[in-house]
């Protein structure tokens, strides 16, 4: 399944300003909020996804991710900054164990 825009999700343009996002966000929590739809299953997982939305959107490092990588850029969908190439030196702790072998 495909996942949804956060902007479209809590219903705001990109160009939305700090304060907007959060009284959006707050609307739409309140309207959602489980305990207010008895706890309906539908209710839960729209509040979980207006949650996720505005927590990454109120993020200043992980709104600029989002925005030039969509769903990839804040859900750890890109490749680590590991070396490629193995461990590399990951056994070595002293030069003297070089010479030693």
């Amino acid at each position: 399944m495909a996942q949804r825009d956060y902007y479209e999700i809590l219903g705001v343009e990109r160009t939305v300003d700090a304060a907007a996002l959060k009284s959006a966000y707050r609307r739409l929590a309140m309207e959602h909020h489980p305990d207010r739809n008895g706890g309906s299953e539908e209710s839960v997982a729209r509040f979980k996804e207006i949650s996720e939305a505005y927590t990454v959107l109120s993020d200043e490092q992980k709104r600029a991710a989002y925005d030039r990588f969509g769903h990839a850029g804040v859900n750890g969908g890109g490749a680590g900054g590991g070396n490629p190439f193995g461990q590399g030196g990951a056994g070595f702790h002293d030069i003297n164990d070089i010479f030693s072998q």
